[in-house]
Formats: structure tokens, sequence, C-alpha cells
């Protein structure tokens, strides 16, 4: 996993990420495609 300051270039990276806040954390995952995964915060 990645920790990032943008997620806008981790999320354009593939149609299905979705980005989710979990604990005042931001991530990018991906069902499809495990290893795109990215934090922020």
């Amino acid at each position: 996993m990645r920790v990032r300051n943008s997620l806008k270039s981790a999320k354009t990276r593939d149609k299905d990420c979705r980005v989710v806040r979990r604990k005042g954390r931001v991530y990018v995952i991906n069902k499809k495609n495990p290893r795109m995964k990215v934090r922020q915060g």
C-alpha cells in the first residue's frame, strides 16, 4: 500500500477504483485489482 499526498492520480489509473473514508484516513481500493491500494493521511 502506498501513502500519497494526492489520491486523484491513483484514482484515475483504473475505472474500478473507489475512494473510501475509514477512521479519518482516505483510501483508494480496487476489488478487481487488489494491488491498487493507496492511503492518505
